[in-house]
């Protein structure tokens, strides 16, 4: 079928060779055309992985064909790029299976022109083609804020020169994905402003533009980030959008960075997201799903998940991520030649890694209940012939760990616990404690978020009116202590999808009351807020397990904190 709706010059897109025929290449920056065709490489890498024929790949070989004499430099090209990144990293991991220069090349003239103000006769790219189009210079998308809001699609100025991180969150982490998987491939030594760029914007995500929950994206207008500490919990806050396809997107780049860099600090966000930004994102029957992920109720916007989306991007992606969360777990290095293997352990589950080095297979397996206990049991295989090193992750988050044997070696290299082969030698199974114990964490100060959440190893718990029913304001009212004792259960509900561990907070609650009519200037002093001591107690679940057994839809993660 796909062969079949192709055009004689490789062209292929439905919609622009029926709906549109006249409007192909005509409006990148807002259509998804080189985006789809991004998805569709990628489809057809998966497909000759799996089925071993070039069936599908043939077509889209012819494809990108066009698209390498369409689009460059040259005076006969358009010196365009897409609106939504995503053929960029499709097209360097064709040239990994291709080694075809041009593959790489188109990519990195998609990465490396975008945002350039003078790229097409001297103007900005988009400029051109809406002028062709004959759109006037006062139209714009409702999600840009004014004319020429290319910041949306990170196209404001060259990546190279970007200081903060900007515009919708996807397109962002597909875009600065591609970015580190060109600076991972490059050979030539002229990547340095590009991994600099990356290791810019990610601190700035990281440390000022991203939720307790590892999810991106504070405003819902265009799907994206504001500025710098603006992170409200929900609707009523003024924003809390993160999408379920932007936590994605910051594991897809967090492993990246990790192949750059091993350091616990990627690891460690690439965790807090797949347990938290990610997984919440999908009921655990598998059938429900949210696009957006806010980190408080309102009653415009419950706690609710749906069947599915008119723009259904979200469930597929979860398909395709859990997929391929084996690749997530580790990384490993090895040398045939010097019959040497480096593991790299950076998640924990139950999972077997086989690595063939010359003519044996070496083999790692892990056994756990993690998230929910932190002991984790190697063994190590037909690895007496090969010098094998591992590398465990310690979190950041870990206020303690045991390796039983214990190791000389104690000392960690950038989170990550390093067993030498001669240790292995000895020991070849081995068990890693790292114990999860409750604990409260809050935002940066100066978001101004006076709040409180709980957090048990990676996963950060929220508050759900299906265990307290008698709170009903979505929890603004609730005040917390975090001086209060807080202990663990196991809950067994089927309708969680699995036996999880449950945080009750005991005799530190209480609730607020403000009184309203005081006019815009309260005299410093006057008493305006007061307490109440609250009876109940207050049961916390992992956020990633709500809205599984009905109720209201109230939900809220972090609560007002008690000084």
């Amino acid at each position: 079928m796909i062969r079949s709706a192709q055009q004689e010059d490789g062209y292929l897109n439905i919609h622009f060779t029926v709906v549109d025929p006249k409007g192909r290449f005509t409006n990148l920056r807002d259509l998804h055309e080189l985006y789809n065709a991004g998805h569709l490489i990628e489809a057809a890498l998966a497909h000759q992985d799996y089925y071993g024929n070039d069936l599908l790949l043939q077509p889209i070989l012819e494809y990108v064909d066009l698209l390498c004499k369409t689009f460059g430099p040259g005076s006969d090209q358009k010196h365009g790029y897409p609106g939504h990144p995503e053929i960029e990293l499709a097209l360097l991991r064709l040239f990994e299976k291709t080694k075809d220069p041009r593959h790489r090349a188109l990519a990195q003239y998609f990465i490396e022109e975008r945002g350039n103000p003078h790229g097409q006769d001297g103007r900005h790219y988009y400029d051109v083609e809406a002028e062709l189009r004959g759109e006037g210079e006062h139209e714009r998308p409702a999600y840009w804020t004014e004319e020429r809001s290319f910041w949306y699609q990170q196209a404001h100025k060259p990546i190279i020169e970007q200081e903060t991180i900007e515009g919708h969150s996807v397109r962002a982490m597909y875009l600065l994905t591609a970015v580190a998987d060109l600076v991972r491939i490059d050979n030539t030594g002229n990547t340095g402003a590009l991994r600099n760029a990356l290791a810019r914007l990610w601190t700035n995500m990281v440390d000022k533009k991203m939720y307790l929950t590892g999810g991106i994206g504070a405003m819902k207008q265009w799907e994206g980030f504001g500025i710098d500490y603006f992170l409200p919990s929900g609707t009523d806050e003024g924003g809390c959008y993160a999408e379920t396809c932007a936590g994605i997107g910051v594991m897809m780049l967090a492993e990246r960075m990790l192949q750059l860099n091993l350091d616990v600090k990627f690891a460690d966000v690439m965790e807090l997201c797949f347990y938290n930004a990610v997984l919440t994102g999908m009921s655990a029957n598998g059938k429900q799903f949210t696009y957006v992920n806010q980190l408080a109720s309102t009653d415009t916007d419950l706690s609710k998940r749906a069947e599915w989306f008119t723009c259904a991007c979200c469930p597929p992606n979860m398909a395709r991520l859990l997929g391929y969360i084996g690749g997530y777990l580790w990384s490993q290095k090895a040398d045939e030649k010097n019959k040497s293997v480096e593991v790299a352990v950076h998640l924990y589950s139950s999972a077997i890694i086989k690595i063939p080095t010359g003519d044996t297979t070496v083999e790692l397996e892990q056994k756990s209940n993690w998230p929910w206990d932190g002991k984790i049991n190697f063994a190590l295989r037909n690895a007496s012939e090969v010098a094998t090193t591992i590398k465990l992750r310690i979190p950041g988050w870990a206020t303690d760990w045991k390796l039983s044997p214990s190791t000389p070696e104690t000392v960690l290299e950038k989170g990550y616990l390093t067993l030498s082969p001669g240790w292995l030698k000895r020991h070849n199974t081995f068990e890693l404690d790292i114990p999860l114990k409750p604990r409260f964490i809050t935002p940066h100060p100066y978001t101004k978020q006076d709040i409180v959440a709980l957090a048990r190893g990676p996963l950060i718990y929220c508050l759900e009116d299906f265990d307290n029913s008698w709170v009903e304001d979505h929890f603004k009212s609730l005040v917390l202590d975090p001086a209060g004792s807080i202990t663990e259960e196991v809950a067994s509900d089927s309708e969680l999808g699995e036996p999880c561990v449950t945080l009750t907070a005991h005799n530190s609650a209480s609730f607020l009351r403000v009184e309203e009519s005081l006019g815009p200037l309260v005299p410093l002093g006057k008493a305006t807020v007061k307490e109440r001591p609250a009876v109940q107690q207050l049961k916390f679940i992992p956020y990633c397990l709500r809205d599984n057994r009905g109720g209201k839809g109230h939900m809220r993660v972090g609560i007002r904190r008690k000084h």
